[in-house]
C-alpha cells in the first residue's frame, strides 16, 4: 500500500527512490496535476505515489489545482496516508523563513475551489475540528527533528487564502491580529478532501518569507524559491525518515471519518451520483 506525497518536484527528486513507474488515473473529477509517480524507496519496501501538486511544469495556481482529482486517485491507488508539503509566509516574529512548521489548524479563506466529494443528492456533514491528522502530524515533527538538523516547529495555526497574488499590508496585518501562524494558498481543500477519503493527512511547511507585515522586509519571487531550496533540503530528510518509520498499525479516526456522517437514505442518492462517491462511500452505504 503506497504512501501518498503531495508536494513539489525538488523534494520528489531528491528522494532515492527505486523501480518507478508511471500511472494515469481517470477519476470522476477530470485528470489529476500529472499522472502519478510511484516508486519504491531504496532499503525499504515502502512505496510512495507522488502528485506534483502544480503540474508537471508548475502550470496550475493554487486556485486551478485539480484538487479532488488528485485526493481522489491516491484513494483510488490504495493509499491510506498523505504527507503534504507547503511553501508558506510567517506571521510570527518568532517563525523567520527556513524555519519548519507542522501546524495542527487551518482557517480557510479561499472562495473558488471544489471542497468537498458530496452534493448533487447526497448529504455528508463531517467533523473537521482536528483539520490535520494529529498522530501523522506528531509522526512528521519527530521526523525532522531526528532526521535533520533543524527542529520542528510543532503546531500553529495555517491560514489559507486564494492566491494568486500575495496579502495586502491590511490583510497581514489582521491575520497577525488573529494570532495565526503562517499564510499558505494550498492546504485548503485537500486537507478537507483528504478527510472526505478517509486519508490521514498532514502536512510540512517550510516558511518562505515574512508576508508583507514585516516593514523591513518584502515578498519577492526570488527571496522565496531561494528561501524553498533550503527548506526542500531538510523536508526531503525528514519525509524520507517518515515514510522509512511509518507504524504498520493504522489505528487514527480519519480512516472512519465518514462513519455517522452521510445524511441522505441510500435509496435517494441518485445513480450518476452514487457511481461517482461509490469508492468513498461504499463501507456505509449499502445499495
Amino acid at each position: 500500500m503506497p504512501i501518498g506525497f503531495i508536494g513539489g518536484s525538488g523534494i520528489y527528486d531528491a528522494l532515492p527512490l527505486e523501480e518507478t513507474r508511471t500511472i494515469d488515473v481517470e477519476t470522476p473529477y477530470g485528470d489529476p496535476s500529472a499522472p502519478i509517480t510511484i516508486g519504491t524507496l531504496a532499503g525499504t519496501d515502502r512505496e510512495i505515489a507522488f502528485v506534483p501538486r502544480h503540474g508537471e511544469n508548475h502550470e496550475y495556481s493554487p486556485t486551478e489545482v485539480p484538487y479532488r482529482a488528485n485526493i481522489y486517485a491516491l484513494k483510488d491507488l490504495g493509499v491510506s496516508h498523505v504527507i503534504a508539503t507547503n511553501a508558506v509566509g510567517s506571521l510570527d516574529a518568532d517563525i523567520p523563513p527556513q524555519t519548519i512548521v507542522v501546524p495542527d489548524q487551518l482557517f480557510d479563506r479561499t472562495r473558488h475551489r471544489g471542497f468537498t466529494f458530496f452534493g448533487d443528492g447526497i448529504v455528508v456533514h463531517q467533523g473537521f475540528a482536528e483539520p490535520f491528522c494529529p498522530d501523522l502530524a506528531s509522526h512528521l515533527a519527530d521526523a525532522v527533528d531526528e532526521a535533520t538538523e533543524t527542529t520542528a516547529r510543532r503546531g500553529g495555526t495555517y491560514v489559507c487564502i486564494e492566491g494568486p497574488q500575495y496579502s495586502t499590508r491590511a490583510e497581514s496585518e489582521f491575520f497577525r491580529d488573529q494570532g495565526w501562524d503562517v499564510v499558505g494558498m494550498t492546504a485548503i481543500p485537500e486537507a478537507k478532501l483528504a478527510r472526505e477519503a478517509e486519508l490521514s493527512y498532514a502536512t510540512i511547511a517550510g516558511v518562505t518569507d515574512w508576508d508583507v507585515w514585516k516593514d523591513d522586509a518584502e515578498v519577492s519571487l526570488e527571496g522565496v524559491l531561494e528561501n524553498a531550496a533550503a527548506n526542500e533540503a531538510v523536508i526531503k530528510e525528514a519525509v524520507q525518515h517518515a515514510v522509512e518509520t511509518l507504524p504498520d498499525e493504522h489505528t487514527c479516526e480519519c480512516h472512519t471519518a465518514l462513519e455517522g456522517t452521510i445524511n441522505t437514505d441510500a435509496d435517494a442518492i441518485p445513480e450518476e451520483t452514487f457511481r461517482r462517491v461509490e469508492p468513498l462511500v461504499s463501507a456505509y452505504v449499502d445499495r
